[in-house]
């Protein structure tokens, strides 16, 4: 069956993989972003911005997705798949958006150790679901997708134990110098940053349930 349902309508493929494609870019401003804070090549505004052009971009093709279901009498595989998987990929650019803004709207100057591996991490994670994306419009490359998939979710699983580090040393540290604020605003930072490598999981999840659906 899934030999014979995958060729059709490549536009869905090709919609999902530019979506996948603006996860990948704004994960890397991310990245560039969180690990420039307190360095001389510091350049926040600019990769906020570029985060938020990629955001904006994903929006469009997120709403021409949507439009090319509404009037495709076939789709390649389930109207609701491509459906959630247009939502969650969504989710991961708003997710990647919101760590951006929170960098000016928190005024973070600087980074942490584990801010830092956290968002390494949620950049391999939106590289991985980006893969994963462009081997389910192949059917030659299922194992392919579904080895992605499974990456993302060691990914995800090694991130919870630094986010779990990180939230210990916030306040241990924090709390021995007073500045509860400062670690009030770190503890927001680094859900941010989780909520990034949470969502790339649950695409993942759908990417695996459509591949084991269409078997």
């Amino acid at each position: 069956m899934f030999s014979h349902i995958m060729p059709q309508r490549r536009e869905f493929f090709d919609l999902l993989t530019a979506h996948a494609d603006r996860v990948t870019a704004a994960a890397n401003a991310v990245l560039r972003l969180v690990n420039g804070l307190g360095t001389e090549s510091n350049e926040s505004s600019v990769l906020i911005k570029e985060v938020d052009m990629n955001e904006q971009s994903g929006d469009k093709i997120k709403a021409d997705l949507i439009a090319l279901l509404h009037k495709s009498f076939i789709t390649p595989i389930s109207r609701d798949d491509i459906h959630t998987l247009t939502l969650e990929l969504d989710k991961v650019l708003d997710a990647l958006q919101d760590v951006a803004n929170a960098v000016a709207m928190y005024q973070i100057k600087d980074s942490t150790p584990e801010a830092r591996e956290l968002v390494s991490l949620g950049a391999d994670a939106c590289q991985r679901l980006n893969r994963a994306v462009i081997a389910l419009g192949d059917k030659e490359r299922r194992k392919d997708a579904i080895a992605y998939c499974q990456e993302v979710d060691n990914i995800e699983s090694k991130a919870d134990k630094v986010f779990k580090k990180a939230i210990t040393r916030l306040f241990q540290n924090e709390g021995e110098k007073g500045d509860i604020w400062a670690a009030m605003k770190l503890k927001e930072f680094y859900f941010l940053l989780e909520d990034v490598l949470d969502y790339c999981e649950e695409a993942a999840k759908t990417i695996e349930a459509i591949l084991i659906e269409n078997a």
